[in-house]
């Protein structure tokens, strides 16, 4: 079991043992490895403590490596290695400090040791066997698919007799499983059924040993009709209760509970749901779009809720004013929203250009929908050009979707009978979540798809500055009665790798070039803190900080607590209240955290930790599964495959993307693949990608690129059909105007916003329940959906750009307008729906 845990954290230990030499590995490993649970940390420090014991043991490389061996000597003992060995050798030992067993087991493992040759062309087999078994088919995880099973189904294979109609001539069949509600069962294909049907059957597997009262046989109604194999079909059944034999309910209800363990319960279902709610776990917390609710009060509609997490929660940020009033009532107000919604597409789609402008210590923001400026072209330079002036200019990706306050109830998929808890965990929204959401009509996203390239193009823009005045009209003012916004943060797995504590305490703050400015802090951590200033502080994210903490200076004489350095992670409006952390030089340590360090372990009993309790208990997973329920974009997953990153499951909500339609055009397998090889450019993802996530932490902003998708639709085969490009989001965009041109003229042209996001530990708490039923009857069923989960190491979302992106290319416009009829018409012919 050990080994099996370690296996997991390969890599990890691999980069770990790099380091073991080091003085300064304790803090090192515990950096590494803040994240993982005690008990892997214990695992992990006993391996390295294992690798850093010196040894005796003789190295005897004759006839087990390429090279030509020779004696070498060490300490007065002989060795016999080749030259590639004792470079190793003494490489290691120089990094470990002597002669340990990481230095014996890396000696061991040289490239040309035949045993590790012959390990690594067995590898190689298995993956390319894998690859031709795969394909290259990529899981495909249909969000909010699972339901809930009202009661658990047995597999268990009887005989039966079936009659499709009364007078009929009965065929023989057998079950494959079969509930108190329902049955499956293999029906000969040469026997048609179709859904509705309403047919009969007799369980005569049973009769032989029970008395079932039932001459007349049982009534059930055709669900669905599955191919099975070329012999017969498998037929999903439910009962129509239409014999009232309580008897007989009784019976078969006894009947699977004391043969369960004999026959093994069905967890497809199950297994289903938990694939599935493990993969919405990563994603939601990772989204970069703002989650915007929209309620009806006296036929008007108005923001009335926010669902933020870590990445997007700077736009709802971005949308406050000086007093942190929301303007996202006035940018989306009822005019616009009618307008919106009066758009085409299940899923109304426009982008809005939105910057602000202070005056008289007021923040006033301005904002145009690209329909609303195609109808005042007049206008349409001399907006970007101002607002692109601005630090504060943003482009936002708009999306509005049908959203219903009964989605927001998603029981868990276990039957009733899984234990006496289920129906306790199976509650739907309190009367006060429900009051929040009662009055919810649609779930709008912003996406910010702002591109460096694209505001360079704008500030160029000519335009009268006599004209100016004419923004007027794009302006906001504001309201003295704000509708309230209830912002809601996502409740997921506490992933900081340090809690933060509630403590006021003196502060000075020193910013070079100018001056002191006194403080209070408010929060703090070992890794950093957070400080409230008497007045304004002129500092932005990233610069650096000399701290003195006067007061508390006073009770330590071990730690020197001033110009303690500290990076700005956030400023608020009012420029304020500070958010900092620790910024190291080298590998020295920071004072401020050895002294937070000790501070908190001394005083846990006295510390108010900042534990962000939810405001209305229950909210939070309301609008989860709303949104769940709603997904609208792309989302991919990136798993660890050896050394390196693949994409290893593509997520599908209940509102395709053109990226999904532009895949399934060349689906032919099960419904639950998807062949995703062509998204990006060759080796992009292995390598580029792989080498920029392992820079990466949980906490960092997600990487942000354009993915360029050039189609022909002539062509029969994906590989021929799709080509693609990607540059990083603060590239020119000049180096692909050619491709995109090519595109625009022969084929179609996609352009998607990537993000890419690291993810930590898997929230595990979210599918408990699921996992210790599934563990009940199969725990190595359970096993391998647990490691499937850790095996992600990144979370991705797709945007649809295309619009924006090429429209400010500078493309001549009939060009476009023809690339963007012949899309159109393609999407309406091969997806109606």
């Amino acid at each position: 079991m050990p080994e099996d845990r370690l296996q997991k954290y390969q890599s990890l230990i691999d980069d770990l043992k790099l380091d073991l030499g080091d003085p300064a590995f304790d803090r090192i490993f515990k950096q590494r490895t803040a994240e993982l649970s005690k008990p892997d940390q214990f695992l992990l420090k006993m391996e390295m403590s294992r690798l850093s014991q010196p040894v005796a043991r003789f190295i005897d490389l004759r006839g087990q490596v390429a090279g030509q061996v020779k004696p070498y000597e060490y300490e007065g003992k002989q060795h016999f290695m080749d030259d590639v060995a004792i470079d190793v050798f003494e490489q290691e030992v120089a990094r470990h400090g002597g002669y340990t067993l990481a230095v014996y087991e890396a000696v061991m493992c040289t490239e040309n040791n035949y045993k590790v040759m012959q390990k690594q062309a067995k590898e190689r087999e298995e993956e390319v066997e894998k690859d031709a078994e795969n394909h290259n088919y990529t899981k495909l995880i249909r969000f909010a698919s699972y339901e809930s099973r009202s009661e658990e189904r047995m597999n268990y294979s009887i005989k039966i007799t079936v009659e499709l109609a009364q007078n009929q001539p009965k065929i023989s069949a057998t079950t494959s499983d079969i509930s108190l509600s329902g049955a499956k069962i293999k029906l000969p294909t040469n026997q048609q059924v179709d859904p509705g049907q309403i047919i009969s059957i007799r369980l005569v597997g049973l009769e032989q040993d029970f008395e079932l009262g039932l001459k007349e046989g049982i009534q059930y109604e055709v669900v669905a009709v599955e191919p099975g194999t070329i012999e017969y079909n498998q037929v999903r059944l439910k009962r129509t209760f239409i014999e009232k034999n309580q008897g007989f309910d009784d019976f078969l209800n006894s009947f699977i509970h004391g043969n369960k363990r004999r026959y093994k319960i069905n967890l497809d279902n199950t297994l289903d749901a938990v694939v599935c709610k493990g993969y919405e776990q990563y994603y939601l917390p990772r989204v970069c779009s703002l989650f915007v609710f929209l309620s009806e009060k006296q036929q008007n509609l108005f923001p009335s809720m926010v669902l933020t997490n870590e990445n997007n929660a700077g736009l709802n940020y971005y949308f406050e004013d000086e007093k942190k009033q929301s303007a996202l009532y006035s940018v989306f107000n009822q005019k616009r929203v009618q307008r919106l919604l009066e758009l085409t597409g299940a899923v109304k789609e426009a982008v809005c250009h939105v910057f602000t402008h202070s005056s008289q210590g007021k923040m006033y923001f301005y904002s145009a929908f690209d329909f609303e400026l195609a109808e005042l072209p007049q206008l349409n330079d001399l907006f970007f050009a101002f607002g692109s002036q601005k630090d504060s200019f943003k482009s936002f990706k708009v999306q509005l979707m049908p959203s219903h306050h009964e989605d927001a109830f998603i029981p868990l998929s276990l039957p009733a009978s899984a234990g006496k808890n289920v129906e306790k965990l199976n509650k739907r929204p309190s009367p006060r979540v429900q009051g929040f959401i009662q009055n919810v009509k649609y779930l709008m996203q912003l996406t910010d798809v702002t591109t460096p390239s694209i505001s360079e193009r704008f500030l160029h823009l000519n335009y009268e500055k006599s004209l100016v005045n004419q923004l007027k009209k794009f302006g906001h003012g504001k309201s003295s009665t704000p509708p309230s916004l209830e912002v809601v943060a996502l409740e997921y797995v506490n992933l900081r790798a340090h809690r933060r504590y509630l403590y006021k305490t003196a502060a000075i703050v020193t910013i070079d070039g100018h001056g002191v400015f006194n403080c209070v802090t408010r929060d703090f951590s070992v890794m950093g803190l957070q400080v409230e200033c008497e007045e304004a502080i002129p500092v932005k994210k990233g610069d650096s900080i000399h701290l003195d903490l006067v007061d508390l200076q006073k009770l330590t004489k071990q730690h020197n607590l001033t110009k303690l350095r500290y990076e700005v992670m956030m400023v608020n409006k009012t420029s304020t209240i500070i958010n900092l952390k620790v910024q190291k030089i080298g590998q020295l340590d920071h004072n401020a955290m050895s002294f937070f360090k000790v501070l908190i372990d001394n005083n846990k009993d006295k510390l108010v930790a900042c534990d962000e309790a939810p405001k209305v208990p229950g909210l939070s997973t309301a609008l989860r599964n709303m949104v769940t329920k709603s997904v609208c974009q792309f989302p991919l997953y990136l798993h660890k495959e050896a050394s390196h990153n693949i994409v290893g499951a593509i997520g599908q909500g209940l509102y395709p993307t053109s990226l999904h339609h532009l895949l399934h055009s060349f689906s032919d397998n099960s419904d639950n693949t998807i062949d995703a090889k062509a998204i990006f450019p060759e080796r992009f993802v292995e390598e580029k990608l792989s080498d920029l996530l392992k820079g990466q932490t949980r906490q960092d902003k997600p990487l942000k690129f354009l993915v360029f998708i050039k189609f022909d639709s002539e062509q029969k085969t994906q590989h021929e059909a799709i080509s693609s490009q990607v540059i990083a989001q603060e590239e020119s965009l000049d180096s692909l105007y050619l491709f995109a041109k090519k595109a625009l003229r022969n084929d179609l042209l996609f352009v998607y916003q990537l993000y890419v996001s690291k993810t930590g530990r898997p929230d595990m708490d979210y599918l408990a329940n699921e996992l210790r039923y599934v563990s009940h009857y199969a725990i190595h069923k359970a096993k391998d959906l647990e490691e499937a989960l850790w095996s992600i190491t990144g979370v991705c979302d797709l945007v649809d750009v295309s619009e924006y992106v090429i429209n400010n290319m500078g493309f001549d416009a009939p060009l476009i307008h023809a690339m963007e009829e012949k899309k159109k018409r393609w999407l309406e012919a091969n997806f109606k729906h």
